[in-house]
């Protein structure tokens, strides 16, 4: 057996490099602020112009050095408003970045003392920063499955039937050869849903594969996109027949639904696609080691909203 750290040096950060990164609220919110305002360089309501801003004691704000006008990094973010250290927060994201299937919000509860209530929102607003609606598929080679998650199939195996309705959830999935994935909670899996999805996601000239679903039977014949299709015969127990297969995105799907039943136990329809993201995320971000923290971490400044969400922020946040 294989002992060894096989996760590059360079690829690695631990759970002690954490905490000395990490020690406290202040050297979260100092985090954030670089992030947001580097060197604490901020533009200034009241001076109209790029100043330099210092730590106000026993606040989460920053003043202006030259008029004391407040900007507070926080504002915009997930972490608004929240009366859960900011401590907290980074454990619980470096926890889900540094798992491959997930971590439930009741451990999280176990571990920082948090109550449910919070640990959940802790997670579901992490999840939020995770989407990625713009990416593009941009491997010439692409695999397209569906599957469905939650609930139990009628005799365990087979197609969905029409009693397994109200206890499935159809999923769409598509995913580059050594590439990225991405993943989609569908209302159902028909021609009509399916379709616009791959045009609007594999890029034109691309060779698709897929099994035999008479879903995929208009890929080829999307106008303007000029793809090449390939077909697997999973009914016939064929599973590999040269370059032709499947078994990318299905390994992505067992990933997916391992978690989902170890991890999750169950997930609703409402909050689906959040844990899809989730996971293609991990996934996207796979042969960077444990630097997916950082990588979660860089997207709450990339995502703050830019509505201040009172009279009170309008004058302070920038």
């Amino acid at each position: 057996m294989n002992r060894r750290q096989t996760i590059p040096k360079e690829l690695r950060y631990t759970i002690d490099q954490f905490k000395r990164d990490f020690p406290d609220d202040d050297a979260c919110l100092e985090q954030i602020k670089e992030q947001r305002f580097p060197g604490g360089v901020a533009v200034c309501m009241k001076c109209e112009g790029p100043r330099k801003h210092y730590r106000v004691k026993g606040r989460t704000a920053y003043a202006c050095a030259t008029c004391g006008t407040h900007i507070y990094p926080l504002a915009g973010t997930i972490f608004e408003k929240s009366t859960t250290p900011l401590h907290l927060w980074f454990h619980a994201m470096y926890l889900m970045g540094s798992t491959r299937c997930g971590i439930s919000a009741k451990q999280i509860q176990r571990e920082t003392g948090v109550t449910y209530k919070a640990a959940w929102r802790m997670f579901k607003q992490t999840r939020s920063l995770l989407a990625e609606p713009d990416m593009q598929l941009e491997g010439s080679t692409i695999e397209i499955d569906e599957t469905y998650v939650g609930g139990v199939r009628k005799f365990n195996s087979g197609r969905k039937l029409r009693a397994d309705a109200k206890k499935l959830m159809p999923v769409l999935g598509m995913a580059e050869r050594g590439g990225r994935v991405r993943a989609f909670a569908t209302p159902d899996v028909k021609i009509a849903t399916v379709m616009p999805l791959v045009r609007e996601f594999v890029l034109p000239k691309s060779t698709v594969y897929t099994d035999e679903r008479n879903i995929y039977d208009g890929v080829q014949q999307l106008p303007g996109m000029g793809y090449v299709h390939k077909r697997i015969q999973h009914n016939a127990k064929v599973y590999v027949a040269g370059d032709v297969h499947t078994n990318t995105i299905e390994g992505f799907w067992s990933l997916v639904k391992r978690g989902l039943g170890g991890v999750y136990h169950s997930v609703s329809q409402k909050y689906l696609q959040s844990y899809l993201d989730e996971y293609s995320f991990r996934y996207n971000r796979r042969a960077s080691g444990n630097l997916i923290f950082p990588a979660m971490l860089a997207r709450v400044s990339e995502k703050v909203s830019l509505k201040p969400s009172s009279p009170a922020e309008k004058s302070h946040s920038v």
